[in-house]
């Protein structure tokens, strides 16, 4: 807040266990002295209390919050020795040196910017929204012939199965399940309209509950902006992952979710918001990491890959892809590498197992390269016991069978499905990590004002005046295609607005 930049963090005991042990659920400071140094910390609650009685902590007597204090300073060096021993051992230190913890001034920065949050157009959205929450409440009572709590399980389960006498799907220790997918299969019978009616009710209660009403409470009085927090130690796969409030959640392809974006504004007159998202760049790894030539050259010529797909697998020329075709296609692209089965396939678009099955077959015999990849990641996991990224990122992972025990379904166990997904999704993470560092050197090394303020996965989101957009756009073009070193092509979309919603692709 008063221009001082700390330069010199050269550990993180945190970030060193997660990349040891990603799956671990808590790398926290108290945590790590019990397991490393067989240590007990002297607890918070010890010296400050709880509830009513919770003392400030300068009411404590000083001879007792000095070790409490000492401990926090001595505890993370006595870490640091055995966790860089062990970080060198794992072939992960390059990792945490070059990457995780550069990667620390870059999202503290982020933090920092905050995003500018319209607080009166979100007024305007709870009103709307809990209008049409409150219509929606009125046709869910007028089909159910009875007035019920809507939030309640229990009571819809009563209205579905019972009153109304519709087939159970899925039963749960508490009866009969109310949940999303049931929801969605319920829906699809078309006998009663009320289980799409409760699918819009819960969805837009969510948002209206996570983000409507809930952000105007988190702007911060000084800075009009919202400041979420960046958690690099959480997801498994070397995702980033936000809280307090978690911006990376909000839905893009629903009207309501767009109103939410329409919110986010930049934070000066006459600046825009620009958003740069890597394209398809889990597809462009999984081409990268399997040498598949076909697919390398769908990316290579620049062609719409899931339309090359379906050329492919329907054997059509391009041109005569419709969009059904193309549907299918991104679906298997998106699902069956991920050990997505026949029978999952075929409830995600709608037809019968056999077709589906037969769609699977098709994919795997003509991107041949992909299905080897697949086979010798899970071959290569059983045998070592984890799976690594494109940076040498490592995920124990356990429960691979052996290629007899899998057959040729190809549908995959939870521990297969997680080792494919680490390999690729981390991996795309990997490359959007390097991006971030290279984006934030250059735009302090060229004195741009432009900020970087949010990374939703495959997408960073800037505010920059108006007359730097051009440079922007070269800048963050020159930088993010060129991280790694891929044997495809990396493409990024650019799109730039006055509010989030209204970011358009830049000419």
């Amino acid at each position: 807040s008063h221009g001082i930049y700390l330069r010199g963090i050269t550990f993180d005991t945190m970030v060193a266990d997660y990349l040891l042990d990603p799956g671990q659920r808590n790398h926290g400071l108290d945590d790590l002295a019990r397991r490393y140094l067989n240590h007990t910390n002297i607890s918070i609650k010890d010296l400050i209390g709880s509830g009513k009685n919770q003392k400030q902590m300068d009411e404590v007597p000083v001879d007792q919050v000095t070790p409490y204090a000492a401990e926090d300073a001595d505890v993370p060096l006595r870490l640091t020795a055995i966790l860089e021993e062990k970080l060198r051992e794992e072939g992960l230190f390059e990792l945490f040196q070059t990457v995780e913890i550069p990667l620390i001034e870059v999202l503290a920065e982020l933090e920092f910017n905050g995003i500018l949050v319209d607080a009166k157009r979100l007024e305007q959205l709870g009103t709307r929204f809990g209008d049409r929450l409150a219509d929606l409440q009125v046709q869910i009572y007028d089909l159910a012939g009875s007035e019920f709590n809507v939030d309640s399980p229990k009571q819809l389960s009563k209205v579905l199965f019972e009153d109304l006498g519709l087939p159970v799907i899925k039963r749960t220790k508490t009866g009969p399940s109310t949940d999303v997918e049931v929801l969605n299969q319920l829906a699809k019978l078309a006998v009663n309209e009320l289980p799409q009616l409760i699918i819009e009710y819960r969805q837009l209660a969510k948002l209206k509950g996570t983000y409507v009403d809930a952000l105007p409470a988190m702007i911060c009085k000084l800075t009009k902006r919202v400041h979420t927090s960046f958690k690099q130690d959480v997801a498994a796969t070397g995702r980033l992952s936000s809280k307090d409030p978690n911006l990376q959640n909000i839905p893009i392809r629903s009207e309501e979710g767009k109103a939410i974006r329409s919110a986010f504004l930049p934070g000066e007159k006459n600046w825009l918001l620009f958003a740069a998202d890597y394209s398809q760049i889990e597809l462009r790894v999984l081409a990268h990491f399997s040498q598949d030539k076909e697919l390398q050259e769908a990316f290579a010529t620049d062609q719409d890959v899931h339309a090359a797909v379906a050329s492919e697998v329907y054997e059509v020329d391009l041109a005569d892809v419709t969009s059904e075709m193309r549907r299918s296609a991104k679906a298997i692209n998106f699902g069956v590498i991920y050990g997505q089965s026949a029978f999952g396939l075929a409830k995600s678009l709608d037809i019968d197992v056999d077709e589906a099955a037969e769609f699977i077959e098709s994919y795997f015999s003509h991107y041949q390269g992909v299905d080897e990849f697949l086979e010798q990641t899970l071959l290569d996991c059983q045998q070592k016991g984890f799976v690594s990224t494109v940076l040498g990122r490592k995920r124990v992972v356990q429960g691979i069978r052996d290629a007899d025990g899998r057959g040729k379904s190809r549908q995959r166990n939870m521990p297969e499905r997680i080792a494919i997904n680490t390999v690729i999704q981390g991996s795309a993470a990997d490359l959007i990590k390097l991006a971030m560092l290279k984006v934030h050197d250059r735009l302090h090394q060229e004195g741009l004002q432009a900020r970087m303020l949010l990374q939703i996965h495959d997408e960073l989101l800037f505010e920059v005046p108006a007359t730097e957009v051009p440079s922007l756009r070269d800048l963050l073009v020159e930088e993010m295609t060129s991280v790694g070193e891929m044997d495809v092509p990396l493409k990024v979309d650019l799109e730039v607005g006055e509010n989030w919603a209204d970011c358009r692709p830049l000419e």
